[in-house]
């Protein structure tokens, strides 16, 4: 679950990001669905809410892309929202990073845990 400031820009942004369909709506919450049954619950709390980085709770989630083609997708679609922070490999992941219409960090990755194996905690954790 994510809370949100603008339900139609969040949903908007994250529908076309991670290619989710919007199959619930209220005035006040949002529900995607996605491939595999991947759920994101949008909650609008407002123009006046925070989330501080570097507070206790979630920080930012990784997505995992569908195959090369999907995370270059996803780059272009935050890069002409002007969204886009960066995009890096290492260790054989193609890391992409940029911004929610919020400012929440957002991050795509490929391969996921699966193709790739993870050995050690990513030292990209520490920078927030």
């Amino acid at each position: 679950m994510l809370f949100v400031r603008d339900l139609d820009l969040s949903a908007g942004f994250y529908r076309d990001l991670l290619l989710m369909t919007e199959t619930v709506r209220t005035t006040s919450a949002a529900l995607l669905v996605g491939a595999g049954g991947a759920q994101l619950y949008l909650r609008v709390m407002g123009s006046g809410s925070e989330h501080p980085l570097g507070a206790i709770g979630v920080q930012y989630v990784i997505w995992t892309a569908d195959g090369r083609a999907d995370l270059e997708r996803c780059e272009r679609l935050l890069k002409e929202r002007a969204a886009h922070l960066s995009s890096r490999e290492t260790d054989g992941v193609t890391m992409v990073e940029g911004r929610d219409p919020d400012g929440l960090p957002v991050v795509i990755t490929h391969p996921g845990p699966e193709g790739s194996a993870r050995d050690e905690i990513m030292a990209r954790i520490y920078a927030w």
